[in-house]
């Protein structure tokens, strides 16, 4: 069953402006343009990648770019991407951590971000707080090596009833192409975005660096499930219009 696209009370006045006839499930597939650049090389994309592309009436079409660079690169190379490119994209994220880049950097590279409309799943220690969260609310500073650990202490605790004895224990590798799977077989997603919405809330102001831990992954994760109400509104308007 197609998944219903949502659109909260604030947005219905808007909403409404909308000539539904053109929108109605399964009359026409909604393509949505993502461009997403990342600091990773494999982790990151390997993850996003991973996600459906037909969610509801939604058609993903996602563009990935960055691996190796800082995170000040990272925005920049977002914008000359989106700036340079034919492709009107509905979506341009910057994904990167804060890890050891110093302090100065990592919240100048959010506040660029912001200032050219630049969307950033950043990360404060690092993206695999946003795996961890997935089996619990993980709301003191850990160190990457720690989050490593932890990761395979959790899905091995998930693992303990089923295991055979021919099976592996769980050994988290950076650059898989599973932990999407992984994640979803064995984590909570939906709780995953609650936690980090918690955490976030917890922070205030713009010293993005002291906000540890902290993880905006869950935003991109949300829009690429088609449950961002934001941007639902503003495909559904884009179509409206025939664009």
């Amino acid at each position: 069953m197609a998944r219903t696209i949502k659109i909260d009370n604030v947005l219905q006045k808007r909403f409404s402006k909308i000539d539904k006839k053109k929108i109605k499930e399964g009359t026409r597939e909604l393509k949505v343009y993502f461009l997403i650049v990342c600091e990773g090389e494999k982790t990151e994309p390997n993850y996003f990648k991973s996600f459906p592309l037909n969610v509801g009436s939604y058609v993903y079409d996602l563009t990935f770019d960055g691996g190796g660079i800082s995170t000040k690169k990272v925005v920049e190379k977002a914008i000359e991407l989106r700036d340079s490119s034919t492709q009107k994209y509905d979506r341009v994220w910057a994904v990167f951590d804060k890890d050891r880049f110093p302090v100065n950097q990592f919240n100048g590279a959010i506040s660029k971000a912001v200032s050219n409309n630049i969307f950033c799943a950043w990360s404060n220690e690092a993206f695999e707080l946003w795996y961890l969260l997935h089996f619990y609310n993980r709301n003191t500073p850990m160190s990457r090596k720690d989050y490593k650990k932890a990761i395979e202490r959790a899905i091995n605790d998930k693992l303990a009833g089923n295991r055979s004895k021919k099976t592996k224990p769980f050994k988290y590798l950076k650059n898989s192409q599973e932990m999407y799977s992984i994640l979803q077989k064995y984590g909570n997603q939906n709780q995953a975005i609650k936690w980090a919405i918690a955490i976030e809330s917890q922070h205030h102001g713009e010293n993005y660096s002291s906000y540890n831990p902290c993880t905006m992954v869950y935003k991109l994760v949300k829009e690429l499930n088609g449950d961002s109400q934001d941007l639902n509104f503003e495909i559904l308007e884009k179509y409206n219009k025939g664009e």
